[in-house]
């Protein structure tokens, strides 16, 4: 069996971000393969602890071996960290990239250029894959999501040709999309496939991803504690913007109407900013292309 490998993106920055306190308690909410796990880890002295979260079995396989009694993986969509108690963690990162082996392992159905069943699931025990939504999604909705979370201007004419094959047989393979798609869009980037916005509008949907990020992004605010950090690495501009404006409305203070003399609403901020966002280096993203898009942004509990 091909060893399927990942290369984690903006590791020390994510890390060096996170992680305050050494004998602290924190949150890999996105365990992936681990390589911030074990960054994270490495940083933790005796009574420091770690919790990860994943629906991917095959991280979950991965998490196994990591062999240390500071850490833990549990299976679940990172929403579910809001189950930890509050004010209970000092500091939570999520990494929202697929991993590697999830999009180079055709076998997984995310990879557009390799051959695969259409499944795109995160978690593939559970939930409806690809091929089944596209069997009996009406034609309306599957032009709404590849509009929605792919930004892709030419979703109808995708829609409708989806449609139109469907009818002689079911869609099943993801190179049968891939080639499909290419046919409906007239133009695309240089470099980049003609299907790659649908793939990700059709992950994104299948999976939730933006809901939970949202959830989450909650549900981490309730658990930190006072000073505890939290960090997020984005890789789209959908999910960065829900990041992006998600911390800067926690770190608002007065939400009064503009020109209203004296502050009425009582409302105080919840976090402060660290820094700016935080791309990858041109050294990084030379030695990995995936981290070209990847941004990193960091706020702390008040």
């Amino acid at each position: 069996m091909q060893a399927w490998t990942h290369t984690t993106v903006l590791l020390a920055e994510a890390v060096d971000a996170l992680v305050t306190r050494p004998a602290g308690c924190y949150v890999d909410a996105t365990f992936g393969r681990g390589g911030h796990s074990r960054a994270i880890l490495e940083r933790l002295g005796p009574a420091g602890r770690l919790i990860a979260f994943d629906k991917d079995p095959e991280a979950m396989d991965e998490a196994a071996r990591m062999g240390d009694a500071r850490f833990e993986c549990r299976h679940a969509s990172f929403t579910a960290l809001g189950a930890l108690a509050p004010a209970s963690v000092d500091g939570v990162l999520m990494d929202l990239g697929v991993s590697s082996p999830q999009i180079d392992n055709p076998a997984r159905g995310f990879s557009l250029r390799a051959d695969g069943p259409l499944d795109m699931r995160m978690d593939p025990t559970r939930g409806t894959s690809a091929a089944q939504w596209l069997a009996e999604a009406a034609e309306e909705d599957i032009a709404r999501v590849i509009r929605d979370f792919g930004e892709e201007r030419f979703a109808r004419a995708i829609a409708r040709a989806i449609a139109a094959r469907r009818q002689q047989k079911p869609l099943t393979g993801t190179a049968e999309l891939a080639q499909l798609v290419a046919g409906a869009v007239k133009t695309r980037e240089p470099g980049q496939h003609p299907a790659t916005r649908t793939f990700q509008a059709l992950r994104i949907f299948i999976n939730g991803e933006l809901d939970d990020l949202a959830a989450a992004l909650r549900a981490s605010l309730g658990v930190l504690a006072e000073g505890g950090r939290l960090a997020v690495i984005s890789f789209h501009s959908l999910e960065d913007r829900i990041v992006k404006q998600t911390l800067r409305d926690l770190a608002r203070g007065c939400i009064c109407p503009p020109h209203t003399p004296v502050c009425i609403c009582g409302h105080a901020p919840e976090v402060r900013l660290i820094g700016k966002a935080r791309a990858a280096s041109s050294a990084e993203c030379a030695a990995n292309p995936r981290a070209r898009s990847a941004k990193l942004r960091v706020a702390e509990k008040i």
